[in-house]
């Protein structure tokens, strides 16, 4: 068996755009006609070069290569050009290519891809949600008011959502890190004080950040919330120095999660050897793969640190996600964008199955799921702004 053909597919996401302006899937294909499906997530190009990438190192290390083997086109293309460090472009393209080879090879062994990685050890994977407005509030007034970010979470909750996701401190810029404001520190604690007497101990409460703050400035924040309890206190200062958020972990009884930004074993490696997080949330469009997240997971269970994979993004690396989780014994939650339905179901031949707050075994080969091409042709995004961006300017913390 060999991979013999590739196709790139760049698909914008409709709005409200939940999970990010626009999804990069690449597809293999093997000389006997399996496909397989990945999906890359990265912000440092336009998506029309991401997927000049992709095009470049399916033809430099990808065509001809037997999709079993993917420890050697892993090595082989993470040291292309004499690099063999954590590059995040290339990394990102690389998962989202070796993500398509696992597919390829559960469904030539007609078997989930957990069942190839160790096999599942759990029935089904708990879920949370960012808290997002309603589809008619047309100010996103529950990003920023507490008694309707309150109300969202009971409507969470009334799905079956046991973990709530929020970030109520403002933008991130280019000029982090900084202190947090007053008024954010007041919001944040009026924004926790609201959810957490609408849902009472129904769920959790999972505060989000953006790397925003200094060491002193997350640790202000920290202790702030702490009454509230909340499951995680996530990136709370920028990823890459974890030696600085190893003091926010030392200052607070907030769990911290890291690793949305994070790729390889390399950098969560310091991760883990500096106390800066007991929480690690790769994503597998970006970390490296499913083989190098299973490898990160060992890793973790060494340290008693948990598992939950990130997800802003598209369904495919929701997919992915997935399937470490079933077969990972450090699993703890996986994010989800709400139920998985609107876009994010129609561009799947079949949904993710989901029930009550939770991920569902998937039983089909592979990933489990298939990439409806009609559909992802049919809204191709054309654009060039970024997936994600900063703020350019630095903001003042009054």
């Amino acid at each position: 068996m060999q991979i013999s053909e590739y196709e790139t597919f760049v698909v914008g996401n409709p709005p409200p755009h939940k999970g990010g302006r626009y999804f990069i899937f690449v597809k293999l294909v093997t000389d006997d006609g399996i496909v397989g499906y990945g999906e890359i997530y990265t912000a440092t190009f336009s998506p029309n070069i991401v997927a000049a990438m992709i095009e470049d190192v399916c033809e430099r290390h990808v065509v001809g290569v037997d999709p079993h083997h993917i420890e050697k086109l892993w090595r082989r293309t993470y040291s292309s050009g004499y690099s063999a460090r954590p590059d995040l472009s290339l990394v990102s393209v690389l998962s989202g290519i070796e993500m398509a080879c696992w597919d390829i090879v559960g469904k030539a062994h007609d078997k989930p891809i957990y069942e190839l990685l160790g096999g599942r050890v759990h029935e089904r994977l708990r879920s949370y949600t960012y808290i997002y407005p309603a589809d008619d509030d047309i100010d996103e007034s529950a990003y920023s008011i507490p008694d309707i970010a309150a109300a969202r979470a009971e409507h969470y909750v009334a799905m079956g959502f046991t973990g709530l996701k929020l970030d109520p401190m403002g933008g991130y810029s280019s000029f982090d890190p900084r202190q947090p404001s007053l008024e954010r520190l007041d919001l944040a604690e009026a924004m926790l004080a609201a959810i957490r007497e609408a849902v009472g101990s129904r769920a959790d409460i999972l505060f989000g950040t953006h790397g925003q703050f200094s060491p002193s400035g997350a640790i202000r924040l920290a202790k702030r919330i702490e009454k509230f309890d909340p499951l995680w206190f996530e990136e709370p200062t920028p990823a890459e120095m974890p030696e600085e958020m190893a003091k926010v972990a030392a200052g607070t009884s907030i769990p911290i999660a890291t690793g949305e930004r994070l790729t390889t074993k390399y950098e969560f490696k310091r991760v883990l050897e500096t106390g800066a997080a007991s929480i690690l949330q790769m994503a597998l469009g970006r970390v490296g793969g499913l083989l190098e997240a299973k490898k990160i997971a060992g890793m973790a269970e060494a340290f008693y640190a948990q598992l939950a994979p990130h997800l802003y993004c598209g369904p495919i690396e929701g997919a992915a996600n997935a399937q470490l989780g079933f077969c990972s014994p450090n699993f703890l939650i996986l994010e989800s964008i709400e139920d998985w339905g609107g876009f994010h179901s129609e561009i799947l031949r079949s949904p993710m199955p989901f029930e009550d707050g939770h991920v569902l075994a998937p039983t089909a080969p592979g990933l489990g799921v298939e990439l409806d091409e009609d559909i992802a042709r049919a809204n191709p995004y054309l654009g060039s702004a970024l997936h994600l961006e900063m703020d350019s300017s630095p903001i003042a913390a009054d």
